[in-house]
């Protein structure tokens, strides 16, 4: 099944960065490279429809909480102005990129971040330019599953957004097996439609 491109319908490509998608970055999700084809022809299609296409992108200081060596939980990865933070190459670009989790936060989510000193939610700016474009749909694509991808999902239905995941443009990071499908089931039970 495809998605049509109505009017006031965008895609959202989340995180797909060469430390999630290449085999030698920082945080590789399995298989995440094979995301790259099969989204590229979904920005053709959102393109040829005119639909808005936005891109979010880790963007971390090179210390930061959000790190085990500083007390988080996970490897460094895509700190800014690195190989590591920057779109996988094969990925077309054709819209806005939202950098998220710029400071000392956890930013899963594409609309908000968590700063961990103070537990304070932060916009990152996406919804403005999504509302700004009239969008009240969105298709989400991209990496993590388990992680990014359903917490974009998930603050996406919170924000009142018709909300798609395009699973065969997802990939799961599976700290725990099966985190992908329980991500999954979760974005479902609260609404999202899986396609």
């Amino acid at each position: 099944m495809s998605i049509e491109y109505e009017e006031g319908t965008a895609l959202l490509v989340v995180d797909v960065q060469n430390d999630f998608s290449d085999p030698k970055g920082g945080l590789y999700v399995q298989g995440g490279e094979e995301v790259v084809p099969v989204i590229n022809r979904e920005i053709g299609r959102a393109r040829a429809s005119g639909a808005p296409i936005a891109y979010t992108k880790d963007w971390h200081p090179p210390e930061t909480p959000h790190f085990a060596k500083y007390g988080g939980k996970w490897p460094q990865h895509c700190v800014r102005e690195t190989w590591g933070a920057e779109l996988h190459p094969d990925l077309e670009v054709a819209g806005e990129v939202v950098h998220k989790a710029t400071g000392d936060e956890d930013g899963y989510s594409g609309f908000s971040v968590e700063h961990l000193p103070t537990g304070e939610r932060r916009d990152t700016g996406l919804e403005r330019i999504l509302r700004a474009r009239g969008v009240h749909t969105v298709v989400i694509a991209g990496l993590a599953t388990d992680y990014c991808v359903k917490e974009t999902a998930l603050d996406a239905v919170d924000k009142g957004f018709d909300t798609i995941v395009l699973t065969d443009a997802v990939r799961a990071v599976e700290v725990e097996h099966g985190d992908g499908d329980r991500a999954l089931e979760a974005i479902a039970r609260a609404g999202v439609k899986l396609v």
